[in-house]
């Protein structure tokens, strides 16, 4: 019981301070474009209604949640596929290479001549962004791949699907989920970039409306809101974490407690 409630003053002490450094240097302002914290959850309470969460923060967690599963799909089979081949590696990592430079941001004009302006635009912009790092370190970690337990599973006969089940995903699936968890705060921002380009719903739409229309407490509730929603899904991501590598950081546990 000590050590969870000191875990939690540990993980809430600093948003605490920084609420009340933000509420005490803002009590006052006069400055438009920087409000006091009282205005702005205020406006918090009275935008973000039962209403607009239907109508704005659905569709953008809706979008996200397909990019973000398309791109998961697609790095972890491509990542596997070019980790595990060293002549298709060899063949594709010049073009992979190239490809990942590129700021998705900038193709959001050639995806929306080739996919129109509807929510299809909107999902692959998220998927050319969260699937690069998904696949990067599928790739390294299927290439980390212990040899010694490699060529036990050829000695046995194990190959095919069991070979991909227990070994290669199980032995890579720390860094599939670093690669994962890389891609879900990726998302987030390319979801919030995607809403600000020929959209009419959304979070990164509403804020940018916001602020187009001077509303800017409700502009700064918007950014809070967001902020917020990558907290809570960080959470979720904890805990899917926890439950996949469980193995792993018992693991590591029993290797601390040996050394």
């Amino acid at each position: 019981m000590t050590d969870i409630l000191r875990r939690t003053g540990l993980a809430l002490g600093l948003p605490l301070v920084l609420f009340v450094v933000w509420w005490v240097t803002s009590a006052g302002s006069e400055n438009f474009f920087l409000p006091p914290l009282a205005d702005i959850l205020a406006a918090f309470t009275a935008t973000w209604t039962a209403d607009r969460f239907a109508a704005d923060v659905l569709p953008s967690l809706v979008r996200l949640a397909a990019g973000y599963a398309i791109a998961a799909v697609l790095g972890i089979a491509l990542g596997v596929l070019v980790g595990s081949l060293p002549r298709v590696r060899a063949a594709f990592e010049p073009v992979l290479e190239f490809l990942r430079a590129i700021p998705p941001p900038v193709l959001v004009p050639i995806l929306m001549l080739i996919a129109g302006i509807g929510d299809g635009m909107k999902v692959a912009v998220i998927v050319s962004g969260c699937v690069w790092p998904i696949l990067l370190n599928t790739v390294e970690g299927v290439r980390a791949v212990d040899p010694v337990l490699a060529d036990t599973c050829r000695s046995y006969g194990i190959g095919g699907a069991a070979r991909l089940r227990h070994l290669v995903l199980r032995s890579a699936s720390p860094q599939m989920v670093a690669g994962l968890r890389q891609a879900l705060s990726l998302g987030i921002i390319l979801m919030v970039i995607s809403e600000m380009f020929a959209a009419s719903t959304g979070l990164g739409f509403t804020i940018i409306q916001f602020q187009r229309s001077f509303a800017i407490p409700e502009m700064w509730s918007g950014i809070i809101l967001l902020g917020l929603t990558g907290f809570a899904l960080s959470l979720i991501f904890k805990f899917f974490e926890a439950r996949v590598l469980a193995w792993y950081h018992g693991l590591r546990r029993a290797e601390r407690g040996r050394s």
